[in-house]
C-alpha cells in the first residue's frame, strides 16, 4: 500500500484508489493530485490501496478487499492484513474511494445512509445520483468510517473513467475545504436511491441485462437473461451496478427511488 500525505499537520480528509486491482481509474486520479502543482488548503492523505493486485492487473489476491473490512493484522489473507493496515490509516479523515464499473458509463456516488455530512458534500460532485447503501455495507470500507463516498467514475479500465475520477477527486477536495471552492459544482438537484436487494443470477456461460441502471423496470418486464432463460421482475424496481458479468452470483442490486437532494 503507498501512503503519500500532502499539506502541513495529520490530516483529515483522505482519497483512495485502487482499492480494485483491476480499476485503474482511481490510482491515475491519485497519481494525478500528487504530481500537480496546486497549493492544498487542508492536509490530504493519497492512497493506492492494493497495489498487490494492481501488479497483477486482477480485482484482488485472495478475497475482495472492500469485502474484508475492518480487517485482522494477523489474517490468513493479503487483503484481510491489508484493510486493517488501510482501516489504520483513513479511521478518522472525510474519505472519498475511487472505483470503476462494467454497468455504467457515467458517475454516481455511493453512501452508507444520507445524512447532513452527505447532504453537503454529495451536490458539489459530478454524480448522476446518489444510493444508499443501508444494509449492504458488511465487509466494506463502511465499516471503519460512515463519513465515506464511494464514486463509480465511469467503465473500468475507459480513458473516461480516470479523466472523471481526477474532475470529482477535485471537486470532493474542494467541497471538504482543501481546494478552492470553485473547484466544486453546485447540483440544484440529485436524485437519491436505496438499496432493497441483490438480484441474483443462476450459474450459466452466458449472460445478458437488457434494463438500464437508473431507469425503473417494471413488473412483468424481462430484465436479463441467463443462456437464454429469461428473468422477469416480480415487482417495480430500479437497477443499480447490472451487469452481465460484474458479479459472480448477482446481476446487480434493486433500489427505490427514495428522494432528491439539493445544493
Amino acid at each position: 500500500m503507498r501512503v503519500e500525505t500532502v499539506g502541513d499537520g495529520p490530516a483529515e480528509i483522505a482519497v483512495i484508489g485502487g482499492i480494485h486491482g483491476d480499476e485503474p481509474c482511481g490510482v491515475h486520479a491519485v497519481e494525478t493530485l500528487l504530481s500537480a502543482d496546486v497549493e492544498f488548503q487542508r492536509p490530504v492523505t493519497f492512497v493506492i490501496a492494493n497495489e498487490r493486485a494492481q501488479e497483477r492487473d486482477v480485482r484482488y489476491v485472495d478475497e475482495d478487499l472492500n469485502r474484508a473490512f475492518p480487517g485482522d493484522p494477523d489474517g490468513d489473507t493479503h487483503e484481510s492484513r491489508l484493510a486493517h493496515e488501510l482501516s489504520m490509516e483513513v479511521a478518522d479523515c472525510q474519505v472519498l474511494a475511487l472505483h470503476s464499473t462494467q454497468s455504467y458509463e457515467g458517475l454516481f456516488a455511493l453512501v452508507d445512509e444520507v445524512r447532513e455530512y452527505e447532504r453537503r458534500i454529495c451536490p458539489r460532485l459530478s454524480v448522476d445520483a446518489v444510493v444508499e447503501t443501508c444494509d449492504f455495507t458488511e465487509g466494506r470500507l463502511f465499516e471503519v468510517t460512515r463519513r465515506l463516498i464511494e464514486v463509480e467514475c465511469g467503465f473500468q479500465g475507459s480513458a473516461t473513467a480516470a479523466e472523471n475520477a481526477v474532475q470529482v477527486t477535485r471537486e470532493f477536495l474542494a467541497a471538504v475545504g482543501a481546494f478552492p471552492d470553485d473547484e466544486a459544482p453546485h447540483r440544484e438537484q440529485l436524485p437519491v436511491y436505496r438499496l432493497t436487494h441483490s438480484v441474483p443470477k443462476d450459474a450459466a456461460e452466458a449472460y445478458d441485462v437488457f434494463a438500464t441502471n437508473f431507469r425503473q423496470v417494471q413488473s412483468g418486464q424481462t430484465y436479463a437473461a441467463a443462456d437464454g432463460q429469461e428473468y422477469v421482475a416480480e415487482s417495480d424496481f430500479y437497477p443499480v451496478l447490472m451487469s452481465p458479468y460484474g458479479y459472480e452470483d448477482v446481476f446487480g442490486y434493486a433500489a427505490d427511488h427514495v428522494g432528491t437532494l439539493e445544493s
